[in-house]
C-alpha cells in the first residue's frame, strides 16, 4: 500500500468515526483554517509574487482576503444550513411529517489550478469542512512556491487523517484519481476536465468541474463608454488575463468602435504606468502559446514581451474575425481581441453557435437589448455593466454550463456541493389508516382516486 492510499484509508476511517459531523467540530476547523491563513499571510503573499508576480493588493483581494471573507460568511450561516428542514406533506400521507437534511459525503478530492493557486484550493476546502467531510488536496505543481506554503499550512494545522496535501506532477494526479473518492472537485481546463470526468465515471464518483471557455463581452452604443472601458480593462488584465471568467473577447457596436479602442488604451496606461504590478505568465509553454496567438498585423496596442520574465504587456488586437488564431481557443492571457458588429441579433446567433461560456458581460443602458442577450444566451455567470465581480458575492452560486463546467459552489452552494440531500418521513403510530393496505375494495379504490387525482 503506497502513501497516497494509506492517507485515503486513514481519512475513510476518521470520517466513519462521525467526528466531522458535529457542528462544533466544523466551526472549530474553520476557525483554525482562518487563523492559519492569517499566520502565514506574509508567506502566501510572497509565494504568489514569486509564482505569478502578483502584487500584494491583488494577492489579498483575489486570494487571501477572498477566502477569509468566505470563512466568516460560512461560520455565520453554518448552523442554519445544517438544520434539517421540514417540508410540506400531501394530504394522502395524513399523519406523516417530511424532512430534508444535508449529510456529508465522505472523502473529497480537490484538484486546483495555477491561476489562483491559493484561493482555488481554500475556497472549495471551506465547503468541504463546513459540510463535514475530509479532504485530500492536490495543488498545482506549476506554482511551486504557493504549493509549498499550502502544504506547510495544512500539515501544521490539520492531521493527515482529516486534511492532507499531496504534491507532484500530472502522474500523481492520475494516480490520485484511481482512488474511490466520494466527490472530486476539479478546477482547470476542459481538456483535463474530460480526463477527470472519465476517471470518475469508472466508480460513479460525483464531480464538480469548474472549467472555462471564451467568455464574450458586448458593448453597445448606449453604454457609458468611460466606465465600460475601465471595468473591462480591470476584469481582463487582472492576474495578467489568467482568469477563467475574464472577458475573452469584445464585440463592440460599429459606431463606437474607435472611441472604445482609444479608451481601452487610456485605461491600460492609467492602470499600469510601468507594469511593475502587472502579472507574469505562469510558464514558458503558456508564454509561447500566447505569443503565437498574437497577429502583429492586428496589434493596435501593446505586444511588449520579455521571454526571460515571461512578461506580455496588455495587448489589444483590432478588426479581429473568427478566422483568427486568437479566436480558436480560450486565451487565458493579456490579449484582448476586438470584433465589430452592426446588428445585435447577429452577435447573439454567433455566440449561440459556440460552446456555452463560463461568463458573459454586457455594457449597455438599453433594457430591451440587455433582456434579449440575457434571455437568449446561456452562460454560467455574468454581469451587466460590470466584469468578473459577480464571483465575489458569496450569495451567488458559481459554475459553468456545458463545456464550461459541471456543478456550482460558493457560500451555501459549496455546503450543498459536498453534501447528500437526505430525505425522510416520520409517521405517527397513534393511529394507522388501513386505506392503503390490501385486500382492496371498490370503495377503497374510489377514495384513493379522489385523493390522488
Amino acid at each position: 500500500m503506497d502513501k497516497m492510499e494509506s492517507v485515503f484509508n486513514k481519512q475513510k476511517k476518521f470520517f466513519n468515526s462521525n467526528q466531522t459531523k458535529d457542528y462544533e467540530f466544523r466551526v472549530e476547523q474553520l476557525k483554525k483554517l482562518k487563523s492559519a491563513i492569517k499566520q502565514h499571510e506574509e508567506e502566501i503573499t510572497k509565494a504568489l509574487f514569486d509564482d505569478l508576480h502578483k502584487s500584494s493588493v491583488e494577492a489579498y483581494t483575489t486570494e487571501i482576503g477572498f477566502v477569509l471573507n468566505s470563512i466568516d460568511f460560512t461560520i455565520k450561516h453554518l448552523k442554519k444550513w445544517m438544520k434539517p428542514k421540514k417540508v410540506k406533506t400531501p394530504l394522502f400521507l395524513f399523519g406523516t411529517k417530511s424532512f430534508m437534511s444535508q449529510e456529508p459525503l465522505g472523502v473529497i478530492c480537490i484538484i486546483a489550478p495555477y491561476n489562483y493557486p491559493f484561493q482555488l484550493v481554500i475556497e472549495p476546502l471551506i465547503g468541504v469542512i463546513a459540510s463535514g467531510n475530509t479532504a485530500i488536496i492536490k495543488p498545482s505543481e506549476y506554482t511551486v512556491q504557493t504549493e509549498a506554503v499550502i502544504a506547510k499550512l495544512i500539515s501544521q494545522t490539520f492531521d493527515e487523517s482529516y486534511i492532507k496535501v499531496i504534491t507532484g506532477a500530472k502522474e500523481v494526479t492520475s494516480k490520485l484519481l484511481d482512488l474511490k473518492f466520494d466527490h472530486i472537485f476539479f478546477t482547470g481546463s476542459a481538456t483535463v476536465g474530460k480526463i477527470v470526468y472519465e476517471k470518475a465515471s469508472k466508480h460513479l464518483i460525483p464531480v464538480t468541474l469548474e472549467l472555462g471557455g471564451k467568455s464574450p463581452t458586448i458593448v453597445d452604443k448606449t453604454a457609458n463608454l468611460k466606465i465600460a472601458a475601465k471595468r473591462i480593462i480591470f476584469g481582463k488584465f487582472i492576474n495578467a488575463g489568467q482568469t477563467c471568467i475574464a472577458p475573452d473577447y469584445i464585440y463592440v457596436e460599429k459606431e463606437i468602435h474607435e472611441e472604445l479602442i482609444n479608451l481601452f488604451k487610456k485605461e491600460i496606461k492609467n492602470f499600469y504606468p510601468d507594469y511593475n504590478e502587472f502579472g507574469r505568465i505562469i510558464n514558458d509553454r503558456h508564454f509561447q502559446r500566447l505569443k503565437g496567438l498574437i497577429n502583429p498585423d492586428k496589434v493596435v496596442f501593446g505586444n511588449e514581451v520579455d521571454e526571460k520574465s515571461k512578461f506580455i504587456s496588455p495587448t489589444i488586437l483590432d478588426n479581429v474575425t473568427w478566422d483568427d488564431k486568437v479566436m480558436q481557443e480560450e486565451i487565458f492571457g493579456p490579449i484582448l481581441p476586438v470584433l465589430v458588429y452592426e446588428e445585435l441579433e447577429e452577435v447573439i446567433e454567433i455566440i449561440k453557435q459556440k460552446e456555452k461560456p463560463l461568463a458573459l458581460y454586457m455594457f449597455s443602458n438599453d433594457k430591451n437589448e440587455i433582456h434579449k442577450v440575457f434571455h437568449e444566451l446561456s452562460f454560467g455567470s455574468g454581469g451587466i455593466n460590470d466584469a468578473i465581480m459577480q464571483v465575489t458575492n458569496p450569495n451567488l452560486p458559481f459554475g459553468g454550463v456545458g463545456l464550461s463546467g459541471i456543478g456550482i459552489y460558493h457560500g451555501y452552494t459549496s455546503f450543498q456541493a459536498f453534501s447528500n440531500q437526505k430525505t425522510y418521513t416520520k409517521k405517527t403510530t397513534k393511529f394507522d389508516i388501513k386505506l392503503a393496505y390490501p385486500p382492496y375494495t371498490k370503495k377503497q379504490e374510489k377514495i384513493i382516486r379522489r385523493f390522488m387525482k
